[in-house]
C-alpha cells in the first residue's frame, strides 16, 4: 500500500503539501474580485502554494489571469510565494485544444499581456492533448518558450503514460496534472501514469480530489444541487448513478466521522498518500481552511478506504460524453 508524500518542489520551486484550484473563481461568474481574493489569501497563508488557473475559466475578459491580476497587483508580495500553473492552449467556446506552436505560443502571449508583468507563468500545461498535432511538436514549442525565459516550464494535462514517454524523450516536463480522487483512481492502474511519472520523476498533480463535491460529504439527494448546476451533466450525479455514489461517499464520511475529520480532508490525504499533489478549489474562506488542514491517514484507515472502494464501483463516467475523446490522450 502506498504511502508517499506529495511533491516538495515543481518547476524548481517549493510549494505547500496541498494545492489551490482557482478554477470556481471565475468559471461561472458572480464573484466579485475582491470577495474572490480573500478565498485566494486564506489558502496561501496556510500553505498552499501552487496556485492551478485556466485561459478557459471564465469569459476572454474576466478568466483566470484577469483575477490573478488584480490579487497580484493588490498583493505583490505575495508573487514570489505562489507558485502558479497556467492551462490554456485551449479554445473554451469549442470546447477544443489547440496546441500548435502558434497556438501554444499566442495563449502564452495572451497570459503575460495579461497579467502584465506582475506574475510570472511558472508553470505552462496545454490543457489537453491535441489530435491535429503530434505531442513532439507541442513539446518542442514550449522548450522554446521555457528558454525564451516566457514560462519558467511546462506541463501535461489529461496524458496517458505513452505521451508522458514521448514527452519526455523531447524534454522532460515539470508535472504532469491529471483527475484523481478515491473515486478517480485510473491513474494508479500498473504501469500507467503514476508508475511511469515515478520514474521518470514527473511530479503528479491530482485535480478534482474531492471528484467535484461527491468527496466533501455534503450531497445526499439530487437536490442537493442546484437546478442550474453544472455537474447535473455529468454522469456521476445523474438519476441511477446518483444514488449508487452517495452510497460510496457515504462510507468515506463513515472513516472521516470515526476519526473527527471531514469526508474532504480524509479524501485529500488520500491523494496525497499516493504522492500526488491534490488541488482542491473553493470560492468559500471556510472550506479553503478545511481543505488545507494536513490530516494523515493511518495504514489501518487507508486499508479500510481501499477495501471498501476496492468491492465497489463508482457509477458514471468522469465527464459527458462531448468531453470523452481529449481525456487520458
Amino acid at each position: 500500500m502506498s504511502t508517499l508524500s506529495s511533491p516538495k518542489t515543481i518547476a524548481g520551486k517549493p510549494v505547500g503539501p496541498i494545492g489551490y484550484g482557482l478554477m470556481m473563481l471565475t468559471l461561472v461568474g458572480g464573484i466579485p474580485y475582491d470577495e474572490a481574493i480573500k478565498s485566494m489569501k486564506a489558502a496561501l497563508e496556510n500553505g498552499s502554494t501552487f496556485w492551478n488557473a485556466g485561459t478557459f475559466y471564465g469569459p476572454p475578459d474576466a478568466n483566470s489571469l484577469h483575477l490573478l491580476k488584480y490579487y497580484f497587483t493588490k498583493y505583490p508580495e505575495d508573487a514570489s510565494r505562489v507558485v502558479l500553473s497556467i492551462k490554456g492552449a485551449y479554445d473554451g467556446a469549442t470546447q477544443t485544444p489547440k496546441a500548435s506552436p502558434e497556438s501554444i505560443r499566442a495563449s502564452v502571449d495572451e497570459c503575460l499581456a495579461i497579467l502584465d508583468g506582475v506574475k510570472s507563468i511558472d508553470l505552462f500545461e496545454p490543457a489537453r492533448i491535441d489530435p491535429e498535432v503530434p505531442i513532439e511538436t507541442s513539446v518542442k514549442a514550449l522548450q522554446e518558450l521555457v528558454q525564451a525565459g516566457k514560462i519558467g516550464s511546462y506541463g501535461l494535462s489529461e496524458v496517458n503514460a505513452h505521451t508522458i514517454r514521448r514527452a519526455h524523450t523531447v524534454f522532460p516536463p515539470a508535472a504532469v496534472e491529471v483527475e484523481f480522487s478515491l473515486f478517480s483512481r485510473h491513474a494508479l492502474e500498473k504501469g500507467g501514469i503514476i508508475d511511469t511519472c515515478r520514474e521518470l520523476d514527473i511530479p503528479v498533480v491530482g485535480y478534482s480530489p474531492l471528484d467535484r463535491g461527491w468527496l466533501t460529504g455534503q450531497l445526499k439527494t439530487l437536490e442537493d444541487l442546484p437546478k442550474d448546476d453544472i455537474r447535473h451533466y455529468y454522469p456521476r450525479f445523474q438519476p441511477g448513478n446518483f444514488e449508487k455514489n452517495v452510497k460510496l461517499a457515504e462510507f468515506v464520511e463513515q472513516v472521516a466521522v470515526k476519526k473527527g475529520v471531514t469526508s474532504a480532508q480524509v479524501a485529500i490525504a488520500w491523494v496525497q498518500q499516493q504522492g500526488v499533489l491534490p488541488i482542491p478549489g473553493s470560492t468559500k474562506v471556510e472550506r479553503v481552511l478545511e481543505n488545507a488542514k494536513r490530516v494523515q491517514l493511518t495504514e489501518a484507515e487507508a486499508a479500510e478506504l481501499e477495501n471498501a472502494l476496492g468491492k465497489a464501483t463508482v457509477s458514471g463516467a468522469r465527464y459527458p460524453e462531448m468531453f470523452q475523446a481529449h481525456l487520458n490522450q
